[in-house]
Order: C-alpha cells, then structure tokens, then sequence
C-alpha cells in the first residue's frame, strides 16, 4: 500500500470543565476492527522503537501522554508524523515500514491493531521489506 493511505485521523473529543474524553470505535473511526491493544511507556530518552513492518496488519497509533515521533517508508519515500495530542492518531497500513523514536520525558504510546499478535506478520529486515513492498 502506499504511504499515501496512512493518513493522522482525529478523534471526537467531548470537552468538560472535569476533564475531556476521547474515544475509538473499530469500523467508525478508523478503518478497520480492533484486536489487540498495546502500548509502549518508559522508553528511555534516545531509543527507537518498531523498525520493522507488517504483511496484513493495521494500525492506529496514539500519544496518550507526552509526545514521540513516528517515520513511515513505502519503500520509495519516507514522512514523519509528530504525535503530540490524545485525540488524534496515525493510521498506518500493512507493507509499511515504520519507526518511533523522539520520545518525550513520560511519553505513552498506545496501538489498535487489527489482529492478534502473529510473528509470521511481522517483516524485520530492511532489505526484505524492500523486496517484498517493491515487487
């Protein structure tokens, strides 16, 4: 797919003088069903995490608190996206390779994905990406 595809997607925000909410529904808001949901938390400054790609998987990338960076490449051109607030998130499509890193002190970064964990999804070597996302 290309990068194109992989778009940040707000999410309803309902603001009240108590807090705000924000809130995702799989089908609705973005597009695809929810299966999992992970998140990362206490990255050390510096690190990087992901680089690698997924053959089927869908995504949908969120910064619950803080802030980190994330680096999409089709394989033909590369975008960062700076994730910063809670209520909106990146969309990132399968046969994308994809990068985090930039991570601000107390950052939290949440992930809806569209199945369950599978390692055979998973593409972790670059140059493999390259050959299958190219031909």
């Amino acid at each position: 797919m290309p990068l194109a595809d992989c778009k940040i997607i707000q999410l309803p925000k309902i603001s009240d003088p108590r807090g705000n909410l924000t809130f995702v529904e799989g089908g609705n808001h973005i597009p695809f069903d929810i299966k999992r949901f992970y998140y990362l938390y206490d990255v050390p400054g510096g690190s990087e995490r992901g680089a690698h790609a997924h053959r089927g998987l869908h995504q949908f990338i969120v910064a619950m608190s803080g802030s980190f960076d994330v680096v999409l490449n089709d394989g033909k051109q590369a975008k960062r996206f700076h994730l910063a607030r809670s209520y909106y998130g990146l969309y990132v499509c399968p046969m994308i390779w994809r990068a985090l890193d930039n991570f601000s002190s107390g950052a939290v970064c949440a992930v809806l994905a569209s199945s369950v964990y599978m390692e055979s999804d998973y593409i972790r070597d670059y140059p493999q990406f390259l050959e299958e996302a190219l031909t």
